[in-house]
């Protein structure tokens, strides 16, 4: 079953994923400052989510997804990813797409995500037809 997160722990969830994959060590000072929070903000949502089974931290080092948490937090970045290139498609700023997509990536149902994301599949064009 999976694990329903709040819109808050999601992005933490998110962030940590984002810190790692740019190959830096994601630290709660690190996580603040990228997400704008205080310290003790992210050491609250840490503790939730290695309660949740989703990272882990050993004292004074970064904390490291688990390997649900990294599915988690990889299936949340594709919907950010996703919904700021259908915003941007539909003529919306970088910036303004990539706020709206934040909000949006976390109240979305999963039909109306896969909706989007069909729409956003390349056409294909009808194969030519070969004359006799």
């Amino acid at each position: 079953m999976e694990t329903k997160l709040s819109q808050s722990l999601e992005d933490y969830l998110e962030m940590i994923h984002m810190l790692r994959m740019e190959g830096k060590v994601a630290r709660v000072k690190d996580i603040a400052d990228a997400l704008s929070v205080k310290m003790p903000s992210v050491a609250k949502a840490i503790a939730e989510l290695k309660k949740l089974g989703l990272v882990t931290q050993e004292p004074y080092a970064g904390v490291e997804l688990t390997k649900e948490g990294e599915v988690m937090a990889a299936s949340i970045l594709n919907r950010h990813i996703l919904l700021k290139s259908f915003l941007t498609r539909l003529g919306v700023s970088e910036e303004v797409a990539d706020k709206d997509a934040c909000c949006m990536e976390h109240i979305l149902s999963a039909e109306t995500l896969s909706k989007i994301e069909s729409f956003m599949k390349p056409v294909r064009p009808a194969p030519k037809r070969r004359k006799r």
